[in-house]
């Protein structure tokens, strides 16, 4: 018998208050003194990490569904161990459980099993005197459940509060009002986690105080002290391994299931043979850190799902569990030997997640070594190829795409055949909580079936899958885990990490050769890898309207010609005569970034710099080439002006972009002929200087010693399948380059492309295209400008605005997709990139940014 003081926040629906006052209270009677244990009724992970930031201790579930009714009782014994009283938060209304199932799992449910008094919270917006109604009849519909106490929510008035509670026979506990002005963000799952909410503790801050002075903390208190002593005995990790065979289902063929269940890491509960038996490794009881493998465990922003018990029973079985970010960390924790991938919202990170390079290759490898993996849900879509194109890990052969349907459902699930968690035959319950699709939808090998539909791959060493499975109820998923990752422990040599660099070399100049020829991943990231299928695209830099009839014409034309070699010289004729330069000034090439990949090997350069922030692939190409480029950062404060003087006299390369992507700052041409001097070469990129009406900074007009200007078609003609650019210098300088250039790198497509946007046809459209730009930016700029949003003064088919860290994955959320700017040097993770697009598009996003920005 245990004497625990608790209660269950209940209320008729969703949406009226719960999570905020749930939180609210838990926090507030932690402000006290008192140790407060916070429990969430169903298997959300994310109000359970509200509850966490609230009361210092781990957010826990009571779900009978996915751990049994019989568990109720003794895992909220457990999280609550050593706590002065349990807040456990409810799920929908009070009496909404599982379809079909008369009430299973819902919050009455629940409260009646671990007979726990209900606190009411009611959202009395839009009614008054009928609200008393709506009580009574919550209060009377079941006998077996108590209503203790109400607390109302989003008065109007006092006037209006003071109208409910006459209404109302049971004790009202407190008052919230409308304009308290304390809510979560919700994300396209519900709300945001408290680990992605960068104001998560200050918003906390606000709701204590409000919760502390509104509600009657000492009546809750009093309620919460008369819930009866409970029967049974907390739950215990050690003990559930130990049981967990008698748990499996009867179809399980025993020869399939371990018997060796047990690690708790003390010396008695260890069987025959262990590492940890060793005298050797120490007389503490426990085994050495030596002997217990490592479970990386996935962690940070992206990885925010996972229940607590899952770590305990990992734990409890001889693992040392070890969390890594996959947003930041570039290599897997040292030793790693299981590998644990929970949920989130990796859809949400996917750009962030799919530029640590580094890190993906090292799983990659890990996973193609043995190692056991284990994914749920949002593991499952970083092991995939690609969620939303974004390159993720690649070892499952599957892509990922955001849909607009959510997936939310409880599930019982078979394991078909022997694989890394299952047996044939054995049955499970878990829940999907997604808005994503994965295509195939299973390997071969399921990783499990439901409803007669397989889902998910399996082998003998990944188990990945949408399915969400509580462990506490079924541990011998947690100790077969154990097993495999001991096993690959003592069977495998340890391995080095992909991402080691190697610490003898002799030669210097093989040194910076090894160091810089793999470039940063940050520096890969483009805008492309953000507008996802289904976003609304406010991420690429393309103009969004049709394209010419005689551009479709020319391009449909030049497939009669692929039957030969590509040439580009008619292209190259083309192009001189637009610009008025000889033919032998001009070298058409395969987009810009091929012109920056020429340059980069043209010559062995001493000190190449980079003007920043700047688009990234000339730093991208030099890098591979060798180099080890230097930036020139233009500041915010001065309006990212570029100051000649700033650039090192000794450089011998210098890289600028105009207008810049991404500030769209339109250098004076002066400027940039400041920048010349002898034996120095330099490099405009004016691939966004055809969206400028009249183009009166551009330098590619006339040859000019020791200067080089880039040029490419793909962004204002919107033709970026068709890698068509070029760059103009002088005839001795693109003979250098061309001798540089693989054979036939222009096709005979981007060849067409470049003479038809060289004609007069073209010269009119693309003057008429950059008057739209002009016009469509002003909607844009006027609309940041009302909404007080920092950004720059663009001559771009962009905008670089600054605004909270948080607002780019806010707004993907919505469906809207923004560049993120923290990958240009010199910028950080709080500027985004908007594209310039046509006014109905633009007017959507501003007022999706007026509601984000509040």
């Amino acid at each position: 018998m245990t004497a625990l003081p608790r209660l269950v926040i209940g209320a008729p629906a969703s949406g009226h208050g719960k999570t905020t006052i749930a939180t609210g209270l838990m926090s507030a009677l932690s402000g006290r003194g008192l140790s407060v244990s916070g429990h969430k009724v169903g298997p959300d992970y994310i109000d359970p990490g509200y509850h966490s930031l609230a009361t210092g201790r781990p957010g826990r579930n009571l779900d009978p569904h996915l751990v049994g009714e019989d568990l109720l009782v003794p895992l909220l014994l457990h999280g609550s161990a050593g706590a002065d009283l349990a807040v456990v938060e409810g799920v929908m209304g009070l009496y909404d459980g599982q379809i079909g199932g008369n009430g299973f799992a819902s919050t009455a449910h629940v409260a009646a099993v671990t007979r726990s008094p209900i606190v009411l919270v009611v959202d009395i917006s839009h009614a008054s005197r009928s609200i008393g109604a709506v009580v009574r009849g919550m209060a009377s519909f079941d006998p077996s459940v108590e209503i203790a106490g109400v607390i109302l929510n989003k008065a109007g008035s006092a006037r209006h509060a003071d109208e409910v509670r006459r209404s109302i026979d049971l004790p009202v506990l407190g008052v919230l009002h409308r304009d308290d002005g304390i809510v979560a963000p919700s994300r396209h799952l519900g709300l945001v986690p408290a680990d992605e909410r960068d104001e998560a503790a200050a918003s906390l801050e606000r709701l204590t105080t409000r919760i502390a002075d509104r509600v009657d903390l000492d009546a809750v208190l009093a309620l919460a002290r008369r819930a009866p002593v409970l029967d049974g005995d907390p739950w215990s990790p050690a003990v559930a391994l130990r049981t967990s065979c008698e748990r499996v289902a009867a179809t399980t063929s025993p020869q399939d299931v371990t018997t060796d269940v047990l690690r708790t890491g003390g010396r008695d509960d260890l069987p025959a043979g262990h590492p940890a038996e060793d005298p050797a490794n120490g007389a503490s009881g426990k085994p050495d850190r030596r002997t217990r493998p490592v479970i990386a465990m996935a962690g940070g922003r992206a990885f925010t799902f996972r229940y607590a018990e899952t770590e305990e029973l990992l734990r409890a079985a001889g693992c040392d569990v070890v969390s890594f970010d996959p947003l930041h960390d570039s290599t897997l924790p040292e030793g790693t030997a299981g590998i644990y991938l929970g949920g989130g919202f990796p859809e949400v990170h996917a750009a962030g997640l799919s530029a640590n390079e580094t890190l993906r290759r090292d799983l990659a490898a890990a996973i193609d070594a043995g190692t056991p993996t284990v994914a749920e849900c949002a593991g499952l879509l970083y092991l995939c190829q690609s969620v939303d194109h974004a390159p993720m890990v690649g070892a499952l052969p599957a892509e990922a795409r955001m849909t607009p349907r959510l997936t939310l459902s409880y599930r019982r699930a078979e394991s078909v055949a022997p694989t890394l968690l299952g047996r044939p035959g054995e049955v499970v319950t878990g829940h999907e909580f997604h808005r994503t699709t994965v295509t195939p939808a299973s390997s071969d090998i399921a990783a499990w079936n439901v409803d007669g539909v397989p889902i998910g791959f399996a082998s003998e060493t990944v188990h990945a899958s949408y399915l969400h499975t509580h462990w506490a109820g079924h541990p011998q998923l947690a100790a077969r885990f154990a097993d495999a990752v001991f096993a690959h422990a003592a069977n495998v040599v340890p391995r080095r990490s992909l991402a080691s660099t190697p610490t003898v070399v002799e030669e210097g100049e093989e040194r910076a050769r090894l160091d810089h020829s793999a470039p940063s991943a940050p520096l890969r990231h483009h805008g492309d890898v953000e507008a996802g299928e289904g976003m609304v695209d406010f991420a690429v830099n393309v103009f969004d309207g049709p394209r010419p009839t005689w551009l479709h014409e020319a391009l449909v034309a030049s497939l009669d010609d692929v039957i030969t070699y590509p040439t580009a010289e008619g292209a190259a004729r083309d192009l001189a005569r637009r610009h008025g330069r000889r033919r032998d000034e001009v070298l058409p090439t395969a987009g810009a970034a091929e012109a920056f990949s020429l340059i980069a090997r043209l010559r062995d350069w001493r000190r190449p710099v980079v003007v920043h922030p700047q688009f990234t692939e000339p730093d991208v190409a030099l890098q591979m080439a060798g180099h080890h480029p230097e930036h020139v950062l233009c500041r915010a404060d001065d309006g990212f002006r570029l100051d000649p003087s700033s650039v090192p006299e000794g450089a011998d390369l210098v890289i600028v972009g105009n207008p810049t992507n991404p500030t769209g700052v339109l250098h004076p041409a002066s400027t940039i002929r400041a920048l010349l001097r002898p034996g120095r070469l330099v490099v405009v990129d004016e691939a966004f200087m055809d969206s400028v009406p009249g183009q009166a900074q551009s330098l590619a007009g006339a040859s000019t010693p020791g200067l080089v200007v880039v040029r490419s078609l793909t962004k204002l003609w919107t033709i970026p399948g068709i890698r068509a650019g070029y760059l103009l210098a002088e005839a001795s300088v693109v003979e250098e380059l061309r001798a540089h250039q693989v054979p036939w790198s222009v096709s005979t497509t981007a060849a067409a492309a470049m003479s038809a946007c060289a004609g007069d046809e073209a010269a009119a459209e693309a003057a008429s295209r950059a008057q739209q730009i002009v016009v469509r930016r002003k909607v844009l700029t006027d609309g940041l400008r009302e909404l007080g949003m920092e950004h720059v003064a663009s001559n771009g088919a962009f905008v670089l605005a600054r605004t909270d860290p948080g607002l780019r994955e806010r707004l993907r959320c919505a469906g809207f997709a923004v560049r993120r700017a923290d990958t240009f040097p010199g910028l950080d993770e709080s500027w985004i990139r908007i594209a310039v697009r046509a006014p109905a598009p633009t007017r959507k996003l501003l007022s999706v940014l007026a509601i984000e920005l509040g």
